[in-house]
């Protein structure tokens, strides 16, 4: 718009004298003014976690000490088929209010409850953010892909309220509340707000399940009308992932209950170009958990664990948000500058972006282009 409007006003005034634009550098944004003692290493939680997990998060140490980064981690083991997570882990995470995990291992049917959900409820972690976008370089079949997906984290079908009434038939009780439903609904107009995101989809099953998404839906509703200059749409789930796959571009920031927003986030990664490149995180009033964006292959399967083939990706991205949420935005930038410029450069690729690179050959081409 800014260049179309140039030049009309050049050709109403006809100058008589040529000129040329001085190029505007974009190296370096307006200069962040810390705070004194901002500058003070802080002090991060880290769970390896399982499978490729290890992989990942030795990736992120080793960016981390390239760039000097200030944060430094305790480094605790952690691994989903335990009971529950270690106290002192909990304490950590209290302690430095910031935790970075690899994924951990969740049995299929029989075991233990995921610690995975057992952490975000302990913490309080109630909202999860993925972003979902197009990296420069990486071939997908959308472009103009830029999807936010915030969940609700801790009720819904995650509830973990099930019970056998008598034998061959058991009950799983799908738990919404008011409460919880208006504060993932804040956090994702916020997020809009601060983020200069126009507009906000609410995913539901409310023409079925109408008492429960139905107060999902009246919650955002009440929200919206506080953010008037955001847009406001609703979807059902199902046509939800029909228009996913077809024309995802159309989506913004989507807000979801707690199990429609696992499949939606996931979804919406393999359409961007796969679970390996999408950063997340899980936050609450009082803590944050980074971890890879989409849950689909965050364990990995054990012959990429033994050929050390997992890819860093999206746990880089993610220690980048955690910069972020730290306030140390210029590491922040490095990091994220130096993942793209590897992505788009298209040497160092893992299997699943087409190349057949190691985890430790990414790391050393990241390294190689921090600036």
């Amino acid at each position: 718009m800014a260049r179309r409007s140039f030049s009309l006003l050049k050709s109403l005034t006809k100058p008589t004298t040529s000129f040329s634009l001085t190029p505007i550098p974009t190296s370096r944004s307006v200069t962040y003014m810390p705070r004194p003692g901002d500058g003070t290493p802080r002090a991060v939680t880290l769970i390896p976690g399982d499978g490729i997990g290890p992989l990942v998060t030795n990736a992120v140490e080793q960016v981390m000490q390239a760039m000097h980064a200030p944060v430094y981690f305790e480094k605790y083991e952690v691994h989903g088929d335990m009971n529950r997570i270690p106290e002192e882990v909990i304490e950590s995470i209290k302690n430095n209010k910031v935790c970075l995990k690899g994924g951990l291992r969740t049995p299929v049917g029989g075991g233990v409850s995921s610690l995975n959900v057992s952490l975000r409820k302990e913490l309080d972690l109630y909202a999860s953010l993925v972003n979902c976008f197009n990296l420069p370089g990486l071939p997908t079949r959308h472009e103009n892909v830029d999807i936010v997906v915030i969940r609700e984290n801790t009720e819904g079908e995650y509830a973990g309220l099930e019970h056998e009434v008598v034998p061959g038939v058991v009950e799983s009780l799908k738990v919404i509340t008011k409460f919880c439903s208006e504060r993932i609904a804040k956090y994702a107009f916020e997020y809009a707000y601060l983020n200069n995101r126009k507009t906000v989809t609410a995913v539901h099953k409310a023409n079925i399940m109408k008492l429960a998404d139905g107060l999902f839906l009246e919650s955002c509703r009440e929200v919206a009308k506080k953010y008037p200059s955001i847009k406001y749409t609703e979807i059902i789930v199902d046509n939800c992932c029909m228009q996913l796959v077809s024309k995802p571009e159309q989506f913004d920031v989507m807000v979801t209950p707690n199990l429609y927003g696992n499949l939606v986030a996931n979804t919406a990664a393999g359409i961007a170009g796969g679970t390996g490149v999408m950063p997340g995180g899980n936050v609450g009033a009082d803590y944050a958990v980074f971890e890879q964006g989409a849950s689909a292959g965050n364990v990995g399967k054990e012959k990429m664990v033994e050929l050390k083939k997992a890819n860093p990706v999206a746990l880089l991205l993610s220690s980048a948000m955690m910069l972020r949420h730290l306030q140390f935005p210029s590491f922040a930038d490095r990091l994220e500058t130096a993942v793209k410029h590897v992505i788009s450069e298209g040497k160092c690729r893992t299997k699943d972006l087409g190349g057949d690179s190691t985890t430790q050959e990414v790391v050393d081409a990241v390294i190689a282009n921090l600036d």
